[in-house]
């Protein structure tokens, strides 16, 4: 624009100069005012206009802004430290004395070593006694059932951070009646028994706290077992001692998420029955002697995946039975589980089964009436077949329910001994049983304060010969229940009930019935509850009372073996 302009200027300048030179020299005469106006000078310095104006830059002073500041303090609340022990005083001792109906002395004793990181010991002491006399639901008095039970033991456990071993001394005194005769006036010396036990536990684990390294675990254990020393000199009353030894050695290795473990085992058992010189020296064969050794080999592997969401266990079981003849068993064990919603629901599924060592001391903890004089044999499961759903409903509340099949041959079951003269003892029959078990269970726990858990369980036999699995019961309950009032009253509960029972009998009797050639007796219901009550005084010293039977039943736990109605027991228990 500026250059169209320029050349504008130029043309209008040639212009100009063209007519003045074309035009004639002209002479004009006159008179007028030839005054010439003042100058005047421009003080703006010329400029260049452009078309395109730039825009302003606005520019702003720094402000100074004051404000005032205000602080407003609001109240809060104090806070609140609750101070306890981090770790409660420990007594080194303990007593416990009481006295119940019926003339039932309790006494017990511990003495135990405080805190220590690398050693543990102790001994204990306790007894119980009774004197009380017994009657059946007719209120016919039975055989004199007094009894006295006293047991002792001497223990110790050295911790390190690559080992663990401890070790048990126990003895038992176990004084009691064959009192399952309805007659009161019946000499004691004809019905009393006293079984005394020794022995001890030896157990080694070792802790290497690392996965690739091969850890392993030694437990032994033996104990000695006889009667009481014959009062007349007959075959009904002979004496029997047996010995009872076993050792497992278990080894395993971590690699990974899987578990290579191996359990090789001994178990061996001889029971003598006879005279007292035969059961002391077990050479002479003057009565029964049987002699059992039982090798074991469980070879597996677990394998955890999906954050241990998912288990398998899975190998299987040899036994070599060593008696009168050797027999191998062959079982399989296998497990699965796998854990739905965080554990709240875990279904598992297996099948597992073993050989059971009979022996005199485990037969006669289940029923101490049990004669001297049996016959003893192996329980063989081939399998037991089971699954089932167990998991949490929420943080204080659980569940379990399952099923089961199982089959074991030589089971043993307790039926009247048709050789003691007052019929009052039991004897062992074998058949093969085939058992079906539905069971469920529930457990709640409100932190200290409550503690509750119940389970229910349904049980079907089938026996190959007998006419039904004596003594052994088809519904049972069982409940347990504890309360914390205030840190001062202490209130437990526990309770069982048992239906379908029934015993074999060899003779007709009032109230027995027939089926197949046999005489049976039905039992009964057992509906057992007990409740026990304890005031803490102090930290020290603490007092109880025990309600045992509170339904006072007379129930027969076994056949012609009625309980004692309701005992009421108080006593008093200090540490020191």
């Amino acid at each position: 624009m500026k250059s169209s302009r320029l050349i504008l200027m130029l043309c209008f300048l040639l212009t100009l100069s063209h007519f003045g030179f074309a035009q004639p020299d002209v002479t004009i005469d006159g008179k007028g005012s030839r005054q010439v106006e003042p100058a005047i000078r421009l003080t703006l310095s010329p400029q260049v206009i452009d078309t395109v104006k730039p825009s302003e830059v606005a520019s702003y002073p720094l402000l100074v802004y004051l404000y005032p500041t205000q602080i407003q303090l609001s109240p809060i609340k104090a806070a609140e430290i609750e101070t306890t022990e981090k770790l409660r005083q420990l007594y080194p001792f303990f007593a416990k004395v009481g006295m119940g109906s019926g003339v039932m002395p309790l006494g017990q004793f511990v003495y135990n070593s405080t805190r220590s990181k690398g050693y543990q010991y102790g001994v204990m002491a306790d007894h119980i006694s009774s004197f009380a006399a017994i009657k059946n639901r007719d209120g016919v008095a039975y055989a004199p059932a007094n009894y006295d039970l006293t047991n002792a033991s001497v223990y110790g456990k050295i911790v390190d951070n690559t080992y663990m071993i401890d070790g048990q001394v126990n003895y038992r005194n176990h004084g009691f009646n064959y009192y399952g005769v309805p007659n009161d006036t019946i000499d004691k010396s004809l019905i009393r028994q006293r079984f005394q036990k020794i022995g001890g536990k030896l157990g080694y684990v070792s802790d290497f706290g690392d996965s690739a390294v091969m850890n392993y675990a030694v437990d032994l254990d033996y104990h000695f077992l006889q009667t009481a020393k014959p009062d007349l000199d007959t075959i009904s009353e002979w004496r029997a001692g047996e010995h009872n030894a076993r050792l497992n050695v278990k080894g395993w290795y971590n690699y990974k998420s899987e578990e290579f473990y191996a359990n090789v085992g001994a178990r061996f058992n001889s029971y003598n029955f006879g005279l007292e010189d035969s059961v002391i020296s077990s050479g002479i064969d003057t009565g029964r002697i049987r002699k059992n050794t039982i090798i074991d080999f469980k070879p597996g592997v677990l394998t955890q995946l999906m954050d241990n969401r998912f288990k398998l266990d899975i190998g299987m079981s040899l036994s070599v039975d060593i008696s009168d003849e050797t027999r191998l068993y062959i079982y399989p064990q296998a497990e699965i589980k796998y854990s739905l919603f965080n554990d709240i629901f875990i279904p598992f599924a297996g099948i597992r089964g073993g050989l059971t060592q009979n022996s005199f001391s485990s037969l006669s903890d289940v029923n101490q009436f049990i004669a001297p004089s049996i016959v003893l044999a192996n329980e063989n499961n081939p399998y037991d077949i089971y699954g089932g759903i167990k998991g949490t409903l929420s943080k204080k509340m659980g569940f379990n329910a399952n099923v089961s099949f199982k089959k074991i041959t030589n089971k043993a079951f307790f039926v009247t001994d048709t050789l003691a003269p007052l019929r009052n003892q039991f004897g062992l029959l074998y058949d093969t049983l085939n058992h079906t078990r539905i069971e469920a269970s529930i457990f709640y726990q409100l932190d200290e304060k409550l503690k509750f858990d119940g389970i229910a369980r349904y049980n079907s036999y089938e026996t190959m010969n007998e006419t039904y699995a004596w003594n052994l019961p088809i519904l049972e309950f069982q409940v347990r229940a504890a309360y914390n009032l205030f840190d001062k009253f202490m209130f437990n509960f526990d309770g069982h009930i048992e239906t379908g029972r029934k015993a074999l009998l060899y003779e007709m009797v009032e109230g027995a019935e027939e089926e197949n050639n046999q005489y049976y007796f039905n039992l009964g219901s057992i509906v057992d509850f007990n409740l026990g009550i304890s005031y803490h005084y102090n930290k020290r010293v603490t007092a109880f009372i025990q309600l045992n039977n509170i339904a006072s039943q007379r129930y027969n736990n076994w056949y012609n073996y009625p309980v004692q109605p309701i005992q009421i027991m108080g006593g008093v228990s200090f540490r020191f």
